[in-house]
């Protein structure tokens, strides 16, 4: 732990930070298991819905620089594909 007032307040603030991090992160796992679980049972139209969720998830969290936007992207796009294969 740091001597100084501040440092010490910078790693309770920064523990606090990686914590929502971690929540956040834990969220965007399970609402893709959803989408997966959905395309795998072949419920197209509540894939979709759960899609649309997981796709603005995914884009709020990459522009708070919680996940990278290529990554956001990425899974975007794998998730679009195996959606349009199920039609």
């Amino acid at each position: 732990m740091a001597n100084i007032k501040s440092s010490k307040r910078d790693a309770i603030k920064s523990r606090k930070k990686r914590t929502e991090n971690i929540k956040k992160r834990s969220m965007i796992k399970n609402i893709m298991k959803k989408v997966h679980l959905e395309i795998i049972n072949g419920k197209k139209k509540e894939a979709e819905i759960v899609f649309r969720k997981m796709q603005s998830v995914l884009d709020r969290f990459a522009t708070r620089g919680i996940i990278h936007k290529n990554k956001a992207a990425r899974h975007k796009k794998n998730f679009s594909l195996k959606l349009k294969k199920l039609a």
